[in-house]
């Protein structure tokens, strides 16, 4: 390699004498005065673009640090001052491998199972139909602070109530070796498993019932306790009907909203509502079949005590005391057996006694608000005792 030499100072003012003919160098580049650079500096890169890597800076391999004029001095890679040692290269960084493509947000049956968790959590009871439709799986919410049989919207509407509920409750008519005795029922199997109270058909050689939408059926007694007035009978040759669901009164408070559906006096689907007067209210009532008959048709419904005062008659010797939810929702002669139901649209108690005043006939005979229900919790602890026959068999 060639090069132009001229110390400073020299040929400023006159000719040099040696112009126009080469020279060669006999000694080391001075490393003030470096080469000019072999190619033309890069175009400047856009704000925040350049790469703290050193860029070559042609084909004869230099090395250029971005940001730093052509051909400036750095002195960490100058050499030793000596005349123009070797720089130091800093080493290639290893170019970036490809990046790996981004996970897709997983998609079909499982994200939109997820999607349908999230919004049912904020509309409460649809939560358990969701996944049924999704999975195929039957489960089942039990708590009835959890499920909602009306729809969301609706929840505590005694319309919406009424509509999603009356299918469930059937009126019962019981011929008795003296008479007859009209009641009301659950049901609570598609094939006709139906709750009522032990008094609403003890002693009956027959019973009828009559379902929301007219039919009559004859039913079977199942099983009957007597010590908790609950009674289990079965349809004969019935399939498909509309079963209650039945909730946890163990959830209920003093004040929620209630519905009573029933059959008082023989009047079929009588809707009527009220609030949770009280809990774990002492309720005894009569055992004693005859008793309990000869009250009933006198017109003052199955005898019970409570608060130390009888009702509706004599209770007799033969007694035995549950504890009741006591509600203000009008119950009358027929309501007993019946379902009591939540602002959600699940069964929390059976209708089993009413007061009415003490010198009541049976054409003055009414609620007065003071009514009383088995909770649905006793009667699921019972059921499996009822289908075997019960604790009376």
């Amino acid at each position: 390699m060639t090069e132009s030499i001229r110390r400073s100072g020299e040929y400023e003012n006159h000719e040099n004498p040696y112009q126009g003919a080469p020279q060669h160098a006999s000694a080391p580049v001075d490393p003030e005065w470096p080469p000019p650079p072999a190619y033309h500096p890069a175009a400047p890169q856009p704000f925040g673009s350049q790469s703290a890597t050193p860029q070559p800076t042609g084909p004869a391999g230099g090395w250029q640090t971005p940001g730093r004029p052509a051909g400036a001095r750095d002195d960490a890679a100058a050499g030793d001052g000596n005349g123009g040692g070797t720089a130091l290269l800093t080493p290639v960084a290893a170019a970036p491998g490809p990046v790996p493509p981004r996970k897709r947000a997983a998609r079909g049956p499982m994200a939109l199972l997820a999607a349908v968790a999230i919004v049912a959590a904020a509309i409460g009871g649809g939560t358990a139909y969701g996944i049924q439709e999704l999975t195929g799986k039957d489960q089942v919410v039990a708590s009835s602070t959890t499920t909602s049989v009306v729809p969301a919207a609706r929840t505590g509407d005694v319309a919406g109530i009424a509509a999603a509920v009356s299918p469930s409750v059937v009126e019962i008519n019981a011929t008795l070796s003296g008479g007859s005795s009209t009641g009301s029922g659950v049901i609570i199997t598609g094939d006709g498993e139906i709750l009522t109270n032990n008094h609403v058909i003890a002693g009956a050689s027959s019973i009828k019932v009559s379902t929301s939408d007219g039919k009559e059926y004859t039913a079977e007694v199942v099983g009957t306790d007597s010590k908790k007035d609950l009674a289990l009978i079965k349809l004969e040759n019935a399939s498909g009907l509309k079963t209650a669901t039945l909730g946890d009164s163990d959830g209920v408070k003093v004040g929620d909203t209630v519905v009573a559906i029933g059959s008082p006096e023989g009047l079929t689907g009588t809707v009527t509502s009220g609030i949770v007067s009280a809990l774990d209210r002492d309720v005894t009532v009569s055992t004693d079949e005859s008793q309990g008959q000869q009250q009933q048709q006198q017109g003052g419904g199955w005898p019970f005590e409570f608060g130390g005062q009888q009702f509706n008659g004599d209770t007799g010797s033969s007694t035995t005391t549950y504890k009741a939810l006591q509600t203000d929702a009008s119950l009358n002669p027929g309501n007993s057996g019946g379902a009591l139901i939540d602002a959600g649209g699940n069964i929390i108690g059976i209708n089993s006694a009413m007061y009415s005043a003490a010198d009541a006939t049976s054409s003055t005979a009414g609620s007065v608000g003071l009514g009383f229900a088995i909770p649905i919790n006793t009667v699921k602890a019972d059921l499996a005792t009822l289908r075997a026959g019960g604790s009376d068999s």
